[in-house]
């Protein structure tokens, strides 16, 4: 019923952590309403398997860590789970391990997390909050990432699923309708589509003999997802971020960050704690 990780899981899990913690305390005399929203919140747990034994380590997941905020708790908790089974564990996972006190603030959601966030109103000059995008492989929406960055409210880390993507592209034909659509509500256009233009250069789609050239094309595949949101978010999108690998070197998603307020010093704020974080986490590896 957990979901299942490995390494880089626990890196994406520490990361998200350490900002929460963070950013609360940077607002902890503001007067603003903070809350937090886990929109793939999963079962509460995870199964973190080990390569090298069968055996498995079971981790809390981002929503039980974002409960256990240190220095000033959030006011609001949203944890949104579209499959059923999980969401009934992960009420069974916080009814067992979050703190009396906390769990007032906290609201469990068996709904679809696209809808949920093309929804989601509040009066955001006077909330503010971290949004968690971790989806399972294609599910967020780019009309999704839209809304979320119209808010101006939300400071927002998301998972772009790199091998997940890659899978649906072959290298020597472009991808059938089916495909096509997922990839038109992913990037909410077709740029993907310049990598299969002709060019000196090697793209996705070359005959690959080697991680190091695989990973160039899937380079290429990031740029341009990375391209839409800054054009979306402008000086609010961080060029930084963290590429979570497989056992075998393989990216499987992209850790990226956005910031929610678009005020300079806000933009600063964020900004400066989000990239100390993702150097942090890859200077340790």
């Amino acid at each position: 019923m957990g979901n299942f990780g490995g390494k880089w899981t626990l890196d994406k899990l520490d990361m998200v952590e350490d900002y929460l913690n963070t950013y609360t305390t940077a607002l902890k005399n503001k007067r603003f309403q903070l809350i937090y929203i886990d929109a793939f919140a999963g079962s509460g747990v995870i199964d973190l398997r080990s390569t090298d034994e069968d055996v498995s380590q079971f981790l809390e997941g981002s929503a039980i860590r974002a409960t256990r905020v240190i220095d000033r708790p959030f006011d609001k908790i949203l944890l949104v789970e579209k499959d059923t089974r999980r969401h009934a564990k992960l009420k069974d996972e916080l009814r067992e391990q979050v703190h009396a006190d906390r769990k007032d603030k906290i609201e469990i959601l068996n709904e679809d997390a696209n809808c949920f966030l093309k929804n989601l109103s509040y009066d955001w000059r006077t909330h503010r909050g971290v949004l968690f995008l971790d989806p399972f492989a294609t599910e967020v929406e780019w009309s999704t990432i839209e809304r979320i960055a119209s808010f101006n409210a939300l400071d927002t880390w998301m998972l772009f699923p790199t091998m997940a993507i890659t899978r649906l592209l072959p290298r020597h034909r472009r991808p059938d309708e089916k495909h096509r659509s997922i990839l038109a509500r992913v990037f909410g256009d077709t740029s993907w589509m310049t990598l299969y233009q002709s060019s000196s250069q090697l793209t996705l789609f070359d005959d690959f003999g080697s991680q190091e050239e695989r990973d160039k094309g899937t380079a290429g595949l990031l740029k341009i997802y990375k391209k839409r949101l800054h054009d979306l978010y402008g000086d609010r999108f961080m060029t930084q971020s963290a590429t979570l690998r497989n056992s075998t070197n393989t990216p499987l998603f992209e850790l990226i960050f956005c910031v929610g307020n678009p005020g300079k010093k806000a933009i600063k704020a964020a900004k400066g704690i989000a990239s100390h974080i993702v150097i942090s986490k890859s200077r340790r590896y």
